[in-house]
């Protein structure tokens, strides 16, 4: 394990894994399989929930699993938080005309759950829950770099094309096409799994539920949805606020996590 991964004490670093569910109950066995696997010491782990707008009984779902880990892991909570918002039938949420209040929502889901589950940790594992499959020693190579910010490569299978879009460099270069580079500079982050330093986030970095970085030099001058520099919102304003705090986001391209 690289000396990295422990903090001045020899202990190593306690985490924090934060995830938003709506109507997930369908990827909780696997959700917590993936967890229950990792290599990283679980009494250095804590959990953290919070539902909103289910219809499918995921808040009470939530409790009874985490009920049952308890011991297992360092601290665990579960919160709600309701914002009556929901997608209309047969509309996809990738829709054009969903993104805006449906990452308005996410953000600020992400924010509440922050500021609630948020303790002594020394960093922040967000991860999505309705991820397929990733390393089991996952936590332990993303600490192995040192970085602030970092998040792997989520593709839509082992080599595949890239699912999480969000994450890109330039002016919207994905990370399938930095296969082969170790480490790359990010000027934005996507959700799926991103590890953040936990005092960034104390410091002031959020998810911002609105366009962040209209006069910024490192958003897309044309967004591929809005067709206009509106600046980003939700993972991709975090990326653009973490530069205008002096923090460098990072991606690792052969690191590679599979989403559904």
């Amino acid at each position: 394990m690289s000396e990295q991964t422990k903090s001045d004490t020899g202990v190593q670093p306690a985490i924090l894994i934060l995830t938003p569910v709506k109507d997930a109950q369908a990827h909780f066995d696997r959700y917590f399989r993936l967890l229950e696997r990792l290599s990283y010491p679980a009494a250095r782990l804590s959990l953290g929930m919070l539902e909103s707008d289910s219809a499918d009984g995921t808040f009470e779902e939530a409790e009874r699993r985490l009920a049952a880990l308890a011991g297992r892991y360092r601290r665990l909570g579960i919160w709600k938080r309701d914002f009556g918002f929901r997608i209309p039938a047969q509309m996809p949420r990738w829709a054009p005309a969903m993104q805006i209040p449906r990452r308005t929502i996410l953000a600020k889901s992400r924010n509440h759950l922050l500021m609630r589950a948020l303790d002594d940790e020394d960093w922040v594992l967000w991860i999505d829950v309705d991820l397929e499959d990733y390393p089991a020693d996952i936590l332990e190579r993303l600490l192995s770099h040192g970085k602030d910010i970092l998040q792997p490569h989520c593709v839509k299978s082992p080599g595949g094309d890239t699912f999480d879009l969000n994450a890109w460099t330039g002016e919207g270069t994905p990370m399938s096409e930095l296969r082969g580079e170790k480490l790359v500079r990010l000027n934005s982050v996507g959700g799926t799994m991103l590890l953040v330093r936990a005092n960034l986030h104390r410091d002031g970095l959020i998810f911002p539920p609105f366009f962040y970085g209209r006069a910024s030099a490192a958003i897309r001058p044309q967004h591929p949805l809005f067709g206009h520099a509106a600046g980003e919102i939700e993972t991709e304003g975090l990326g653009i606020m973490a530069r205008d705090m002096g923090v460098q986001c990072w991606g690792l391209p052969n690191l590679e996590i599979i989403h559904r």
